[in-house]
């Protein structure tokens, strides 16, 4: 049986794994550029850009420009559809699995740094004392 995580966890976890992408050496990527790059990587293909442009509710020039950024960066690239040329197949790249590989990495570890949400959610939302909270460094 899984274990049900509560949602302010799995806020926790995705600001702790955006922060961590954020901080890598290297470019990072729009919020539509990673979720075109998790479509392509994480469900079944062959993926055009008409295909995600429906998949995810958003214009084909909006899913071709976060195209053309993936592939400047190397983690997919497009090549016409032999069987209809008319079509452009958005393909998976070594760099691009490297980066998901990457990424699960660090999701697992904001999972495991991520506290138990035992306190009243009232609580847990309350801004700490003056004085008293993180400080960026």
């Amino acid at each position: 049986m899984a274990v049900q995580t509560h949602p302010d966890q799995l806020v926790a976890i995705l600001r702790d794994t955006v922060v961590a992408l954020v901080r890598r050496d290297g470019p990072d990527l729009s919020a539509r550029q990673l979720g075109v790059f998790l479509t392509v990587y994480l469900t079944d293909g062959p993926h055009t850009v008409r295909g995600l442009a429906a998949e995810l509710n958003v214009s084909k020039p909006a899913i071709t420009r976060a195209l053309d950024r993936l592939g400047e960066l190397d983690l997919a690239r497009r090549k016409v559809d032999p069987m209809d040329r008319r079509s452009v197949i958005v393909q998976r790249t070594l760099k691009g699995t490297a980066f998901l590989r990457d990424m699960r990495q660090i999701m697992s570890e904001a999972e495991g740094v991520v506290p138990e949400m035992s306190e009243a959610p009232e609580a847990a939302n309350a801004e700490p004392p003056r004085g008293e909270g993180r400080r960026a460094g």
